[in-house]
């Protein structure tokens, strides 16, 4: 049994198929990201799932694609605990823009691969590996144009006073905004980028509006101009995107990029789909 996992901050997507590729199960968990979760978490959210915890032991080989597996520490960190936990299986973990690129880059082409979900990322492929311009440090000071600095971005609108009074009345009805309510998800719980992420729903329902337009166009505008740019021949190869910001905000993206004089590639909400045609392509 092979296990396919696409995880970002906010859920995991796993599907396992067997050395056919016929689909045995598929289920989801919440994320499994090691730069915010510590190992008994991690366990605990695998050990939520049924389908994981009673096939565990059938695993052959487990290719995991994860947000914050971008540094040999946390690859090696979470390939110790999927050990323990998958004892028989062979372990790969790789950064989560590699599954992005499977899934959307056809075989042997260069293209710029980005993800615009809960967090950002963006890769340039050359048709067999990645190369990166920007090391990210985390959604506290990175993640330009993610769902988590879109959500942080609506939050301190809303306390400084500059989001408009009918948006601010509809915010007020869709979020618990107490501080103290705020301060303990983002300081007392695991995932806060995953938390401020969903205020990102709010932003995508009102993006006709001038006020959550003004800000997307400025998120898609700095992701450019501090990624994409980055690498000198981002007007001569497609970009593709994963995410959900990407995938929901497509239209934004493809306005952005004709200023630019960028070429929109693929836009999907999710990987795993692809993942699987890859692997069994491939015989992984």
């Amino acid at each position: 049994m092979r296990l396919i996992v696409d995880s970002g901050s906010t859920k995991a997507d796993w599907i396992a198929i067997d050395d056919e590729g016929k689909v045995l199960f598929t289920t989801q968990t919440l994320g499994l990201n090691p730069e915010t979760l510590d190992s008994s978490e991690i366990v605990k959210r695998l050990n939520d799932r049924f389908d994981i915890l009673q096939n565990k032991n059938e695993a052959t080989h487990l290719f995991f694609y994860g947000a914050g597996c971008g540094t040999d520490r946390m690859k090696i960190a979470l390939s110790q605990i999927f050990q323990a936990y998958f004892p028989n299986a062979i372990i790969s973990v790789e950064e989560d823009t590699y599954a992005a690129v499977y899934a959307t880059t056809p075989k042997g082409q260069e293209a710029i691969v980005s993800i615009l979900g809960t967090g950002s990322n963006c890769s340039y492929f050359d048709g067999k590996e990645l190369h990166q311009k920007v090391q990210s440090l985390g959604y506290i000071v990175m993640d330009d144009c993610s769902g988590n600095v879109f959500g942080k971005e609506l939050i301190r609108k809303y306390y400084f006073n500059k989001m408009p009074k009918e948006l601010a009345q509809q915010f007020e009805k869709e979020y618990d905004l107490d501080p103290d309510f705020i301060k303990n998800k983002l300081y007392k719980e695991p995932n806060p980028n995953a938390y401020l992420a969903t205020f990102a729903k709010f932003l995508i329902q009102h993006k006709d509006s001038e006020f959550c337009k003004k800000i997307i166009l400025k998120g898609m505008k700095s992701f450019v101009k501090n990624y994409i740019r980055q690498f000198d021949n981002c007007k001569e190869v497609p970009v593709h995107f994963v995410g959900s910001i990407a995938f929901y905000l497509k239209d934004e993206l493809q306005q952005t990029f004709d200023k630019y004089e960028l070429q929109l590639g693929n836009v999907l909400r999710r990987p795993i789909d692809g993942l699987i045609a890859y692997h069994i392509a491939n015989k992984q």
